[in-house]
């Protein structure tokens, strides 16, 4: 069995390559996918009769430049877009709501918003926001939302 790996190294080097990739299906930061792709080329290696030594030579210095130059690229193309997106309590902002319980003049009230309700004040408006009425939500402090009453 050592003898066939040993004139083999291509598959020692196969099986490598997909326990690494294997590996990176649990850590998702491209640093085990880097050391699949210096595995690569060292299949590549052991094809052209290279020795062993210099196989791992091989693996290692191709799996650090997979690092400092592909990975970089990767991350990229995953994480493109990421940071533009909203979550929680900021995704409601610029959405319409419902005025569940009157919003009084300087005070609060109560917006319903996608089957939720939210207790909520309008600091710009001149006089109360009757229940019923549409707001915008325009801001919001902890979870307390700023609203705008929508003018028809």
């Amino acid at each position: 069995m050592i003898d066939y790996i040993s004139q083999n190294l291509w598959l020692f080097w196969t099986v490598i390559t997909f326990l690494c990739l294997i590996m990176e299906l649990s850590s998702g930061d491209f640093y085990v996918t880097c050391f699949a792709i210096g595995a690569i080329v060292s299949i590549l290696a052991a094809w052209m009769g290279l020795p062993f030594w210099l196989q791992i030579v091989v693996w290692a210095v191709c799996s650090v430049l997979s690092i400092w130059l592909i990975r970089p690229h990767l991350l990229h193309i995953i994480k493109h877009g990421a940071d533009d997106r909203v979550s929680n309590a900021d995704a409601l902002l610029g959405q319409v709501g419902e005025v569940s319980q009157c919003i009084v003049k300087g005070g609060y009230g109560r917006v319903k918003l996608d089957g939720d309700d939210w207790k909520a004040e309008a600091p710009s408006a001149l006089e109360d926001i009757a229940e019923g009425a549409k707001v915008k939500i325009v801001g919001r402090e902890s979870i307390i939302l700023k609203v705008e009453e929508i003018v028809r």
